[in-house]
């Protein structure tokens, strides 16, 4: 099997996954080709368990638009970590 080349993509975590992660944005190496699943546990292994636990209730866009676990992500993609909104 041949080996994906890397790329990076820059990470956006707001509110809570911001709380969980320590950081509003991370830019990161991922395999070219590599799936937002892939990427999810990539972080959860990263940020550990208060993480895994937001991402539980996230929402996940890539470029603007909501994305499904197994959307292929490419070189120079933009994630944004969305945890739910409470109002009031």
């Amino acid at each position: 099997m041949p080996t994906r080349a890397s790329s990076g993509l820059t990470v956006l975590f707001f509110a809570s996954a911001r709380q969980a992660t320590g950081t509003p944005r991370l830019t990161i190496e991922a395999n070219e080709g590599c799936t937002l699943s892939e990427l999810a546990n990539t972080l959860v292994t990263r940020y550990g368990p208060q993480f895994a636990a937001v991402m539980e209730s996230c929402a996940v866009w890539v470029n603007g638009e909501p994305a499904a676990a197994d959307s292929v992500l490419h070189a120079g993609d933009e994630v944004a970590v969305l945890p739910p909104v409470s109002g009031g």
